[in-house]
């Protein structure tokens, strides 16, 4: 038995120049990333080949001993922000996608969306003006009566320009960006879903436990991982409210804070030469492989989840 030959759709002209147009910016992303990769790489190889006593940063350490302080920094800081953010955000986005009246939730929603267009220099001024202040009092009574926690073992900042106010920063400026993915997951969630397991009796909170939860798993963990690519990258927030001493430790309420490589990036930078330069660019290359990496496993593990509907 022969298949019927199968009839292609004629192509009109619009549908082949957006077809191509699609293409065409598919392909430049990818060229574009694969250019700063390749300078980078080639910036850094200086930094990386050549005596460290001569390196005006350097100044004869280790490459990767200089590099690993601030990559902690940067990790720490980053996971902190998103253990601070990604509950309040899922909370946020579950009140006005099932809780609050529809007014309430329109604006509610605007308030958010424009909490992402606020600059970050303006997140850092109020870090470091303001909350670097209310917040050293909460630090002292951290270290009078939770010392015997390594997280706030002391001694206790003056300023309160800790790596734990600046995570206050970085969580504040990623809260958008959770709190819109899981929004709009908790939106899409089937409503049939939804109104079977109210139908069998559940309360408001079970139906989403079990119906909204399971639906949006996948929506959540790749909204918390874009949020902490943003946290890793950002510069000028965690500059103008940190007070960086160097090294690696946990303590988050003491002076001796790790800096982030985003934020030592930005103040070496105006005084950098010669193979400093590289030295800095070769710091970069880490914090972009970091980016990569942790928006790849974000990608892998929304592509894993199949979408289903509430016909299956």
């Amino acid at each position: 038995m022969t298949r019927p030959a199968q009839i292609r759709a004629k192509q009109r002209p619009g549908d082949r120049i957006f077809s191509a147009s699609a293409l065409g910016a598919g392909w430049i992303i990818l060229l574009v990333l694969a250019a700063v990769a390749a300078f980078l790489i080639i910036q850094s190889l200086p930094a990386l080949v050549t005596d460290p006593a001569g390196n005006p940063i350097l100044r004869g350490e280790n490459f990767f001993s200089y590099v690993w302080p601030l990559l902690f920094g940067t990790l720490w800081s980053a996971a902190l922000a998103l253990a601070m953010a990604t509950p309040l955000a899922v909370g946020i986005a579950l009140f006005i996608s099932h809780y609050a009246p529809r007014r309430l939730a329109q604006g509610l929603g605007y308030i958010i969306d424009l909490l992402a267009a606020v600059p970050s220099v303006v997140f850092g001024l109020w870090g470091g003006v303001v909350l670097a202040g209310a917040v050293q009092p909460l630090y002292s009574w951290f270290e009078e009566n939770l010392n015997w926690i390594p997280l706030f073992a002391g001694p206790v900042s003056a300023t309160g320009r800790t790596i734990l106010t600046a995570s206050i920063v970085l969580a504040v400026m990623i809260l958008p960006i959770i709190t819109a993915i899981c929004r709009e997951v908790f939106l899409q969630t089937p409503v049939l879903h939804e109104e079977a397991a109210l139908a069998l009796g559940a309360t408001r909170w079970e139906m989403i436990r079990m119906a909204v939860f399971p639906f949006a798993r996948a929506g959540i963990i790749s909204g918390a991982m874009l949020g902490l690519g943003r946290a890793l990258g950002e510069t000028m927030a965690v500059a103008m409210v940190l007070s960086a001493s160097g090294g690696v430790t946990f303590n988050v309420i003491g002076s001796g804070n790790p800096g982030t490589i985003a934020a030592n990036i930005a103040l070496q930078f105006p005084e950098a030469f010669g193979t400093g330069v590289n030295t800095l660019l070769a710091t970069g290359l880490v914090l972009f492989l970091v980016t990569f990496l942790v928006n790849a496993i974000a990608r892998y593990i929304v592509n894993r989840r199949k979408d289903f509907s509430g016909a299956d």
